[in-house]
């Protein structure tokens, strides 16, 4: 049911800003939607997300009536602080968004649209799971103003998936994304690699069949063994071995030499996309640090650099907006040095690189060193930013530590 919510302060019953808090009217403004339903548990996740026997008295069919509550919520809070900027980008999360009628999702994001507008050419994103686009979804869902669809496809070997836990059909991932592609929207794939029993043999041929489906876009996640999940007690006992760095690593340089030469680029260390326009820009607007509004439990949001967390459970969440209250659980406002850091870690990890203004002196003289030892591009820190080498995506936490001490 995911990790633990963060410590903070304690956020305001009317969820209202601080009154100091300046927010530009320049910055981009972005809308997570967090769905947190699943029909089953993967081991390995870690995030907020609950089955049919786990929701206690919180009702899925009611689902999106509390966001649409939330939204309203939003809208003054945003009101007050003077900031109220069209969405540029709308993410639908989970959990499994489409598990829920496709209605559902439309009137969600048409709540949005009232209170904010869509900025032109508006970035709308639903993550989906194979099994649940059908064309009749895709079609709904296109014409309520999505514009592009993720498909967790995972990896295309059967025993990888149920390694994960994953019960799709690996060939419901194609039906999938044909669907998507009629309906006229852009297409994205998510696999995961270093499973229990993934050989490279089968990562090959996860990212071949990935590419075969000629999405705009692929991310590729390293699987990472979260405290509390089912796969970390699973290994803890010794019925399955934990993920193998070197192994990870080897995956890895294939996944970017067999994307690169079938035309995708990679512009986070995670992700690749067939040109600039096929980048997810929800995403890249967590990386650069814009403004966003999260929507449903556990959900995180961003504005002026103000950070704040909703309450983990949706009866929780449903309780509270039911009672005119904010579903905020806790906030939090970094200090100028907490947001400097946090800058270097995401916004070196993208393509556009991090500027090397931004580093005090004693870090910016360690950009030599990463030059020579091959982690950062030199011709990129000659025009002023930081950009990894692909070695040095692979050692992306030693870059930053050298970034920051």
């Amino acid at each position: 049911m995911g990790s633990a919510l963060p410590i903070g302060d304690p956020a305001p019953a009317d969820g209202a800003l601080p009154r100091e808090l300046v927010v530009s009217p320049d910055t981009d403004f972005g809308a997570y939607v967090h769905v947190p339903f699943c029909r089953v548990r993967c081991g390995y996740c870690d995030f907020n997300t609950y089955t049919a026997t786990e929701l206690r008295g919180a009702r899925q069919d009611a689902y999106a009536d509390e966001v649409l509550r939330e939204i309203a919520l939003s809208r003054g809070v945003l009101a007050a602080a003077g900031a109220l900027r069209p969405a540029s980008t709308v993410f639908f999360g989970g959990g499994t968004p489409t598990l829920l009628p496709a209605g559902d999702l439309a009137r969600m994001l048409g709540g949005i649209r009232d209170t904010f507008t869509l900025a032109p050419g508006a970035e709308v994103t639903v993550e989906a799971n194979p099994d649940t686009v059908t064309d009749a979804v895709a079609d709904e869902l296109a014409a309520a103003g999505v514009t592009r669809m993720s498909i967790g496809m995972q990896s295309a070997v059967p025993h990888v998936l149920a390694a994960l836990d994953r019960t799709h059909d690996p060939a419901a991932v194609a039906t999938a994304v044909a669907a998507a592609r009629r309906a006229g929207l852009d297409v994205s794939v998510d696999l995961i690699y270093g499973a229990p029993g993934e050989s490279t043999a089968d990562w090959r041929t996860s990212l071949e069949a990935a590419i075969a489906l000629e999405p705009d876009h692929i991310s590729a996640y390293a699987l990472i063994i979260e405290d509390g999940t089912a796969l970390e007690r699973r290994i803890r006992r010794g019925e399955v071995d934990a993920p193998d760095d070197d192994v990870q690593a080897d995956m890895y340089e294939l996944a970017d030499e067999l994307l690169g030469a079938a035309g995708f680029n990679w512009y986070e260390v995670s992700n690749w996309a067939r040109g600039d326009a096929h980048r997810s820009r929800h995403n890249l607007a967590y990386w650069r640090g814009t403004d966003w509004w999260g929507y449903g439990p556990g959900a995180h949001s961003h504005v002026a650099g103000l950070r704040w967390w909703n309450v983990k459970h949706p009866a929780a969440y449903a309780q509270r907006l039911d009672a005119g209250s904010s579903p905020a659980a806790g906030r939090e406002r970094p200090d100028a040095e907490a947001r400097r850091l946090e800058s270097v870690l995401l916004r070196s990890r993208i393509v556009d690189g991090l500027p090397l203004s931004e580093l005090p002196d004693a870090p910016r003289r360690a950009v030599a060193a990463l030059i020579a030892d091959g982690m950062i591009e030199g011709a990129a820190a000659v025009r002023g930013r930081v950009v990894l080498t692909l070695k040095g995506r692979l050692l992306a936490d030693a870059v930053v530590r050298a970034l920051t001490e």
